[in-house]
């Protein structure tokens, strides 16, 4: 990606953008948006800037120009008003007179005065050892930070931030703390959001209006009625994602793919499959507390289904969708990219799930069940 687009990735990652959002914008797969946010953490880089003592583009263009046309260093250094073995050592350095070329040596100059000063954690040796010790013990960073002032109210060397050692954890380049560590931490994020960082306005992290797992009918309940479906996300690196669905009564199993886990995308994608259902096949939906589903009035109207959601932290509740993407990582491992399954592949590995004789249903095949409960629906 250009500068230019990553400097935009940035401003909408502050702006509170989800990843799908900023692709989106940038007509580009959300895999690419979270290399860019994962490299530094989800912090921004600082910007770059020059020095006004290094030579800008302008100078060495002079300098390439006066070459050219045969000028003595002390004369291009006089006309510059630069110390002449400033000009000397810019000339040598990019190949001499006949070979300077402003363009080549300006860019050698901005990679080269790339020099990444070492965090803290990597200064401190004794420092980072108690890091690392608190952290295994399921310590967080801001408590990890907190404690330190306590314990060392006079010695400002044992010192430092919550969101320094989130960096250093995040970012596997900096070399500083072991990617192991990570595991202790109570939050699952990858990434964080830099101070000033909003969502305010943007309807994330609630589901306005839920109805409860506790008012489905009991006919859902006890499977006696095809229809029911059980909804999830399941997740791949790179931020990719595969909705699956699976049907109670049959285990039925249809997998969705999906370009982002926002819930534009999502719903949008439920509500295309899921018309395509019988009507006698769409009776209700549950799904867990994920903000992926906010827009679940919107998929209720143009489906007719009932939408239901579980109770917090209670993946068992939809036990037959959970035990189904534990059969599913046989075709989608975890830790890969599930974006390069296309729709068709999804079909296929759902196929071999739904002609499967399964125990659970004396050994029929999902398939055979839903086909027989269509049969006889009045």
């Amino acid at each position: 990606m250009s500068d230019e687009h990553k400097r935009e990735v940035w401003r909408r990652w502050k702006e509170g953008q989800s990843l799908s959002e900023i692709a989106r914008g940038l007509d580009r797969v959300p895999g690419v948006i979270h290399n860019v946010i994962a490299a530094s953490g989800g912090i921004a880089p600082a910007t770059r800037t020059r020095s006004a003592r290094s030579l800008s583009t302008t100078e060495r263009e002079e300098i390439s120009r006066g070459l050219a046309a045969g000028e003595s260093l002390r004369s291009i250094s006089a006309r510059l008003a630069r110390c002449v073995s400033t000009i000397s050592r810019e000339v040598t350095r990019n190949g001499g007179r006949a070979q300077y070329r402003a363009g080549h040596a300006d860019a050698r100059a901005w990679q080269e005065a790339t020099r990444p000063k070492q965090c803290l954690l990597a200064q401190r040796g004794d420092l980072r050892d108690l890091v690392a010790q608190k952290l295994a013990e399921d310590w967080s960073p801001e408590q990890i930070s907190g404690w330190l002032k306590q314990q060392y109210p006079h010695d400002h060397t044992m010192r430092v931030s919550h969101e320094t050692i989130y960096l250093s954890l995040f970012v596997q380049t900096r070399g500083v703390l072991k990617k192991e560590l990570k595991k202790h931490l109570r939050s699952r994020r990858t990434t964080r959001r830099a101070h000033g960082t909003s969502r305010k306005g943007q309807g994330r992290g609630s589901i306005q209006d839920p109805v409860s797992i506790r008012e489905r009918p009991a006919h859902v309940e006890d499977r006696a009625i095809p229809g029911a479906w059980e909804g999830d996300l399941i997740a791949g690196s790179k931020n990719t994602h595969v909705v699956t669905l699976v049907e109670r009564h049959s285990r039925f199993t249809l997998l969705i793919k999906i370009d982002g886990k926002d819930a534009p995308t999502v719903t949008a994608a439920l509500m295309r499959h899921i018309q395509k259902l019988p009507s006698e096949l769409r009776t209700s939906l549950t799904w867990d507390r994920g903000s992926e589903l906010s827009q679940h009035k919107h998929i209720a109207l143009a489906t007719n289904m009932a939408v239901y959601f579980c109770d917090p932290q209670a993946p068992w509740q939809r036990g037959t969708n959970e035990n189904t993407n534990g059969l599913l990582r046989q075709y989608m491992p975890k830790g890969t990219d599930l974006s390069v399954h296309s729709q068709a592949d999804l079909d296929a590995f759902a196929s071999k799930l739904n002609t499967r004789p399964r125990k659970t249903l004396g050994f029929k095949t999902p398939a055979a069940i839903l086909q027989a409960s269509v049969a006889t629906t009045p």
